[in-house]
């Protein structure tokens, strides 16, 4: 086991366990990256990927955010992709600048699969600098805060491996899904099984919590999600945790976050995971009432309110405590990640009325 300095702050950890709170943990999806100066700075100077794959680099990075809101973020994210995934699984993924990611020969047929695809990935071999990244960054964090590790879903991660990137409808991914059923299964259990080595891998390295990102979601009917989402987030789930209870261990907290599947809110909350992260399209009201107290919930404040001026700022995540409550069973966070051009000392307001409303909301309940 790896020796690593002692927590001085396990707010989100607790959260997520479902214990009281003095007051709600905030963190913030994309917190270390493209809207901060000093991020910028550094990819002037070096590929997307290259900081990735350069664990002094991620972690550089990783602290910036926690460095410039000394004492207001409850938890670190380690720098890094959803799509290292492919990247191990054999396929080529660019980030070109102002376009996003970019697969120069995604999948187009399933025989794909068997002449595109190395079906067996060694992780701590394709990925260990991701693991390496996660344990100097534990380091250096010196117990300020937990430090979080993060997985694409293996359907968000299927749609870009087809597409070739991005798409406005995913009309390639969900032709596999209808016309070749069987064959989009087996795909998405690679994914699944490469995942699943990957968290495991991860949590070794020293993430305390990980969140499992479906960010296509949406995308899909009840139905399909049911066929094509449900059962391999859940795969997920029950794997890691398995794992570490096989060995002794105590699993640490997961998150699963299905950007725009609030249909399936019932059946996330019986698949093993500790907390939801809702986006900013479900009311509390409901979210709450679906998943009867069965997880902690995370976020969902609409990332563009940070465009909004100090006062909106305020007002929403006061509006936002009200609603999900302060001291169980709640972390703040945005609806999905945070935008490029946001300026961060927007940030600095919602992370500070984050801290200000909530202590005074516990002292006044």
């Amino acid at each position: 086991m790896i020796e690593f300095p002692p927590l001085k702050n396990d707010l989100i950890l607790r959260a997520a366990r479902g214990e009281k709170t003095e007051r709600a943990p905030v963190w913030i999806m994309r917190q270390a990256g493209r809207y901060l100066p000093e991020f910028r700075k550094e990819r002037e100077k070096h590929d997307f990927f290259t900081i990735c794959r350069t664990p002094k680099l991620a972690t550089l990075i990783t602290l910036q955010p926690i460095n410039r809101y000394d004492g207001l973020l409850d938890a670190a994210i380690i720098f890094s992709d959803i799509l290292v995934i492919p990247q191990a699984l054999g396929l080529i993924v660019e980030m070109v600048p102002n376009k996003g990611p970019h697969f120069p020969s995604p999948l187009e047929t399933p025989a794909d699969i068997d002449t595109k695809l190395n079906k067996n990935v060694d992780v701590y071999k394709e990925l260990g600098y991701v693991f390496d990244a996660l344990t100097m960054t534990r380091q250096a964090l010196e117990g300020r805060v937990p430090l979080l590790g993060f997985i694409g879903a293996p359907w968000t991660l299927m749609a870009y491996m087809i597409e070739g990137g991005g798409s406005n409808n995913f009309s390639k991914a969900k032709t596999w899904l209808f016309k070749y059923p069987e064959e989009s299964k087996r795909l998405l259990q690679i994914i699944t099984d490469v995942a699943v080595d990957f968290l495991i891998g991860q949590i070794k390295a020293g993430a305390q919590m990980v969140q499992v990102f479906e960010s296509w979601g949406g995308e899909l009917s009840p139905h399909d999600f049911k066929t094509f989402s449900l059962p391999y987030i859940s795969q997920i789930a029950d794997r890691v945790k398995n794992k570490f209870k096989d060995d002794g261990l105590i699993p640490v907290p997961m998150t699963i976050f299905c950007k725009g599947s609030w249909y399936a809110l019932e059946s996330l909350s019986d698949i093993g995971y500790d907390t939801i992260s809702l986006d900013w399209t479900i009311d509390p009201a409901y979210a709450k009432s679906v998943t009867k107290g069965k997880v902690t919930l995370q976020g969902n404040m609409d990332p563009c309110m940070l465009y909004g001026g100090d006062e909106a700022i305020r007002s929403t995540v006061k509006t936002m405590l009200e609603a999900f409550g302060t001291h169980e069973k709640y972390i703040v966070n945005l609806g999905h990640g945070i935008l490029p051009t946001v300026d961060p000392e927007a940030t600095r307001v919602f992370l500070e009325t984050v801290h200000s409303v909530g202590l005074d909301l516990n002292k006044n309940r």
